[in-house]
C-alpha cells in the first residue's frame, strides 16, 4: 500500500496497459494504478487516466504507485467510445499540442471519411491538425491516370487547399521525412489511423531508436492488423514527443450540437454569416450559403456528404461510426 505520509512524486504518463500506468517521474519510470475514486462517469470517458497525462501518485513498499491526483488537462483528443453509451468518449491522448491523421494511398486506401472526423474533432479540442499520406512509393509504377494516382492526387490537392498541412512520406524509402520531422520537431505529437497504414513503420524510419512492432496488411481483406495494441508516448531524438496509437476502424464524433458543426469545417466558415439562419445546419434551410457554394462547385461535394454523415451521428445521439 502507498505511504500516506510520504510526498507524492509528479510525472507523465507515458503508457498504459490494462489496469497498469507506465510514469515518467523525477525518480525514474513507475507502475502505478488509479486509486478506486476515479471513475468512468464522473468523468465522461472510458480511461480516465490517458497517455500524456501529468500525474501526482505515491509510491508502495513494493515501488509501485497510486495516482493521487490527475492535473489539468492543456489539451485532450478524444473520440466517442465505441459501443458506449451516449456521451460517454475515449480519450486518445492528454496534453498534446499536434495531431496527425495518418493515411495511405493504398493497403488500405485512403479514408476521406475518417480523415473529416478527425479533423473536426481535432478543431473542437482546439488541437492544430494535418494530414500524413503513407506509401506513396506504391505509386511510382503507374500511370498518372491510374486510380491510386489520381486518388492520391485529389486527396492531397483537397486537404491542402483547405489549409491543412498534408506530408506525403515513405517508410521505405524515406521520402518526405525530412519534412515531417520538421513539423514534429520540439512538438508533442499525437499519429492516429487505420490499421495497416503503416504508422509503426513511419516512426520507425523517424526515429529507429524507437524499434517499434510492425505487423502486415490482410491479404484476405487488406485491412491493417492491430500490431500497436495500447497508446504510447515516445521521447524523439531530434525534439519533441510522439504519442503512437492502436488502429482505429472507426471514428465517432460527440460533444457537439448539431448546429454547431459547421464551424468546424474550414471552407464552411466564410459562409456562415451569408445563410438566413444563424442555427442553420446545411441540410434543409431554404437560403443556406453552404447548399449553394456546394452547388455552384465551390466546396467539395465530398466534404459536404462527410458533413452530412456527421450531421446525421450527431442528431440520432448514437455511435457515429465514421467509416
Amino acid at each position: 500500500m502507498p505511504d500516506p505520509e510520504q510526498p507524492a512524486l509528479t510525472g507523465r504518463v507515458v503508457a498504459s496497459t490494462g489496469s497498469w500506468y507506465h510514469v515518467e517521474t523525477p525518480e525514474g519510470r513507475v507502475q502505478a494504478r488509479m486509486r478506486g475514486r476515479f471513475r468512468q462517469g464522473d468523468f465522461g470517458t472510458t480511461n480516465p487516466v490517458a497517455v500524456g497525462d501529468i500525474v501526482e501518485l505515491t509510491l508502495g513498499d513494493d515501488g509501485t504507485g497510486a495516482i493521487e491526483r490527475i492535473l489539468p488537462r492543456t489539451t485532450q483528443l478524444s473520440r466517442r467510445a465505441a459501443g458506449r453509451r451516449v456521451g460517454i468518449e475515449a480519450v486518445i491522448a492528454a496534453n498534446v499540442s499536434r495531431a496527425w491523421c495518418v493515411q495511405s494511398v493504398a493497403l488500405p486506401g485512403l479514408n476521406p471519411g475518417l480523415v473529416d472526423r478527425f479533423l473536426v474533432t481535432a478543431a473542437r479540442d482546439e488541437i492544430p491538425a494535418g494530414v500524413i499520406v503513407n506509401k506513396v512509393d506504391l505509386l511510382d509504377d503507374l500511370d498518372a491516370d491510374d486510380e491510386p494516382v489520381r486518388a492520391a492526387g485529389w486527396f492531397v490537392d483537397l486537404y491542402g487547399s483547405l489549409g491543412y498541412p498534408v506530408v506525403e512520406v515513405s517508410a521505405r524509402d524515406g521520402r518526405g521525412l525530412d519534412r515531417l520531422r520538421e513539423l514534429l520537431r520540439d512538438e508533442v505529437s499525437v499519429v492516429s489511423g487505420p490499421s495497416g497504414v503503416g504508422k509503426s513503420s513511419l516512426l520507425n524510419a523517424l526515429a529507429p531508436e524507437l524499434s517499434l512492432r510492425t505487423g502486415a496488411v490482410s491479404t484476405s481483406t487488406g485491412k491493417g492488423k492491430h500490431t500497436t495494441t495500447n497508446a504510447a508516448l515516445y521521447p524523439l531524438s531530434f525534439g519533441g514527443y510522439l504519442v503512437d496509437t492502436p488502429g482505429i476502424r472507426e471514428f465517432g464524433v460527440t460533444g457537439l450540437e448539431p448546429h454547431d458543426l459547421g464551424h468546424y469545417f474550414a471552407e464552411f466558415v466564410p459562409l456562415l454569416p451569408d445563410c438566413r439562419f444563424p442555427t442553420c445546419t446545411h441540410d434543409h434551410e431554404p437560403d443556406c450559403a453552404v447548399k449553394a457554394a456546394v452547388e455552384a462547385g465551390d466546396v467539395s461535394h465530398s466534404r459536404y456528404l462527410s458533413y452530412l454523415s456527421i450531421l446525421e451521428g450527431l442528431r440520432a445521439g448514437d455511435r457515429d461510426v465514421g467509416r
